[in-house]
């Protein structure tokens, strides 16, 4: 009787240090948390020329169409001709075309001539429409250039609301040097190309009507 209640204690003590044993090895399979991307955002355009005129008419902007790669909340960038990447450890605030049209709104806002403009909705009844298509958005490295050239190129249809008729189409494009490699500077150099084509598109659509 004692033998068989020493054996059942040794059982029960090889029993208990087996669970142990896999409770810590299964601790170490537990996967280190990444640490969370750094996360930048773009200004809306807010400086225009003075003799820009007012207009009493509504604008609805659409959600700016992109390439799958582009509608995305990382940061874009090419290194080799018909290639994308992302940076590692940074996006943006929002994917981009929803970031784009959030600045092109307050773009127009800011720009004191236009009233009634907002998301395409509804409760807007607009008396034209703006369909941007973001067709660059990326950082690009070129050769063994060691900062890369930012390309911000958005197409534009203006519409004229009910009969959907488009009224003028135009692309917007620029093209600026990074003047270094860091994060930080790439992101203001987004910011520079972004709010020059946003500008020029903002002036294009109050003056084409």
């Amino acid at each position: 009787m004692k033998e068989r209640m020493k054996r059942r204690q040794t059982m029960l003590h090889g029993l208990t240090g087996l669970v142990f044993l896999l409770g810590v090895s299964g601790c170490g399979i537990i996967p280190t948390p990444r640490p969370a991307p750094q996360l930048f955002n773009l200004s809306p355009k807010s400086t225009f020329q003075r003799e820009l005129r007012a207009v009493d008419w509504q604008l609805g902007v659409e959600m700016p169409n992109a390439p799958a790669g582009l509608s995305s909340a990382r940061i874009a960038v090419t290194r080799k001709p018909l290639t994308l990447e992302y940076y590692a450890g940074a996006q943006w605030v929002d994917d981009a075309p929803a970031m784009v049209q959030r600045l092109l709104i307050e773009s127009f806002e800011n720009s004191g001539s236009i009233v009634g403009v907002g998301r395409l909705a509804v409760a807007l009844r607009s008396d034209y429409v703006l369909q941007p298509e973001l067709r660059e958005f990326q950082a690009e490295y070129s050769g063994d250039t060691k900062s890369p050239n930012v390309r911000v190129r958005i197409n534009a249809k203006l519409v004229k609301m009910p009969e959907r008729r488009i009224i003028a189409a135009n692309t917007f494009e620029r093209v600026i040097e990074s003047p270094d490699n860091r994060m930080p500077s790439i992101v203001r150099t987004f910011d520079e190309a972004l709010g020059k084509v946003m500008r020029e598109l903002v002036v294009w659509t109050i003056q084409k009507p």
